[in-house]
């Protein structure tokens, strides 16, 4: 089967959704997404939880531990699993 250069699959869409949603996606692709997301609703709805996630992450205040923290951690998990054996 011939591959389309403007019609894509479902999996395509996505991939370049999530590339979109990192400003990875060339102008091209951005396109030929948008073409799909006009009849398939799988995109359509890939599309949508896609935003929600990226509002509701840019949103979020997390506070991450920092480098000695999680070496910190890692040294008294280590230490922990030698004791067990």
């Amino acid at each position: 089967m011939k591959k389309s250069k403007l019609f894509i699959s479902c999996d395509e869409a996505y991939e370049i959704c999530d590339k979109a949603q990192y400003n990875e996606a060339t102008l091209w692709e951005k396109f030929k997404l948008n073409l799909r997301y006009l009849w398939c609703r799988c995109t359509i709805s890939y599309v949508s939880k896609n935003k929600k996630l990226t509002k509701t992450l840019n949103s979020a205040k997390v506070d991450c531990l920092k480098a000695e923290e999680k070496q910190q951690l890692q040294q008294q998990f280590d230490n922990h699993l030698h004791n067990q054996g």
